[in-house]
């Protein structure tokens, strides 16, 4: 699907291997607990898909999107809070590596690439909702640094995570549009988390809110220009965010339509001595899935592809891969329930943690009612924000 090349075969096989003897085993209990993965993504970083995407200079791997993307799937299908964190990680990575002004910034990719850095993304504000290109928080300037205070909110990770890629308006800024990305410690004087997440879906990805009191931000920290947030957040983040996302959203899909084949193949009616297969609705029901599914990946690998080589239409490939990889999940995951009928509702088949997880897509920023109006706005040649 995603047109590999030899070098990513060997690393998309060991995701899936990881993903078969350290997260499938772990995630009905991570989601009934919600429990943090810390085993799953120890494993990540053990085996270098930390520093996947990240330059060879810094000890990386330095694939592409399309490889990216062939990783999370594998995750997803077997643990999808796992997938999150990492898709959340290597967004916040390629942030930190396209960097022109952080100090740190070789050093840090170093420990990131040897697995011993996770970090991640603290966008959302509590007065912005999930419109996280406009953040609420400012820079002060204080002694040629910096101070912020901010009320975060769903942030992955967020009590494991060794830092955060954070976002906040300029100092003196005029527009929310104006602003700057910073990292700072997850440990650092003023950072404190508000609450452990109790969700529907990816119980286990630690999406916690967040209070900075009074934070210093060195001016080494910074990780754009003053006011050239905005256009990282859509350079940057948006792109590996919504493949790394999409990608997650089909290995949903892609798990719907296994755990749905296989109940429909195994599962008799011993009174009419036939199988669940055997009856034509149910059949049409798991066809539906499988072309749904079929369709986001194939345009997702395209966005991916794209990406490599970007012109002008890149970015609506982008816009739409998130929205139908959103779509498609909560679609195949509905079917899936439908499609297996009572055994669905009970937790051996895995397909209710599926069809919840899948819901977390929805409401995640960018949001589908985000999406269609980005994409109107892109077709129309209208500015996104």
């Amino acid at each position: 699907m995603y047109r590999l090349n030899d070098a990513a075969k060997p690393i998309v096989e060991k995701a899936r291997r990881l993903a078969r003897e350290s997260l499938a085993p772990a995630a009905g209990i991570v989601d009934s607990e919600a429990r943090f993965p810390r085993e799953a993504v120890d494993a990540l970083g053990e085996n270098g898909f930390f520093g996947l995407v990240l330059p060879a200079k810094s000890g990386g791997q330095w694939q592409t999107p399309s490889t990216f993307a062939a990783v999370v799937e594998e995750l997803a299908q077997a643990c999808s809070s796992t997938a999150m964190i990492y898709v959340m990680h290597v967004t916040a990575s390629q942030v930190i590596a396209a960097s022109t002004t952080f100090a740190d910034r070789d050093d840090l990719l170093r420990e990131i690439a040897a697995g011993r850095h996770l970090t991640t993304l603290a966008f959302s504000e509590r007065g912005a909702r999930s419109q996280f290109w406009a953040p609420v928080s400012q820079l002060e300037e204080t002694e040629g640094d910096f101070v912020t205070s901010a009320q975060k909110s769903w942030i992955t990770s967020a009590s494991h995570a060794d830092s955060y890629v954070s976002s906040a308006q300029s100092p003196g800024a005029e527009s929310p549009l104006e602003s700057v990305l910073y990292l700072i410690d997850r440990t650092a004087d003023g950072v404190r988390i508000d609450a452990e997440f109790d969700g529907l879906g990816l119980r286990g990805n630690d999406s916690a809110p967040a209070t900075f009191d009074n934070v210093a931000v060195p001016r080494g920290a910074l990780l754009t220009e003053l006011g050239a947030g905005n256009p990282a957040m859509l350079d940057i983040v948006l792109p590996w965010f919504v493949v790394g996302s999409s990608a997650m959203a089909n290995g949903l899909c892609r798990a719907a339509v296994s755990a749905a084949t296989r109940h429909l193949s195994s599962s008799r009616f011993e009174n009419e001595d036939r199988a669940l297969r055997d009856l034509p609705n149910l059949r049409a029901r798991l066809a539906r899935m499988n072309v749904r599914t079929e369709q986001s990946r194939a345009l997702l690998a395209h966005t991916a592809t794209a990406m490599e080589r970007p012109d002008e239409s890149t970015l609506l490939s982008v816009l739409q891969s998130r929205l139908a990889a959103v779509e498609a999940a909560t679609e195949v995951t509905d079917l899936a329930m439908k499609a297996c009928g009572g055994a669905a509702f009970s937790r051996h088949l895995g397909v209710e943690r599926l069809f919840r997880d899948a819901r977390a897509g929805w409401v995640m920023a960018p949001t589908a009612d985000h999406l269609l109006d980005f994409v109107g706005r892109a077709l129309t040649g209208l500015p996104l924000f």
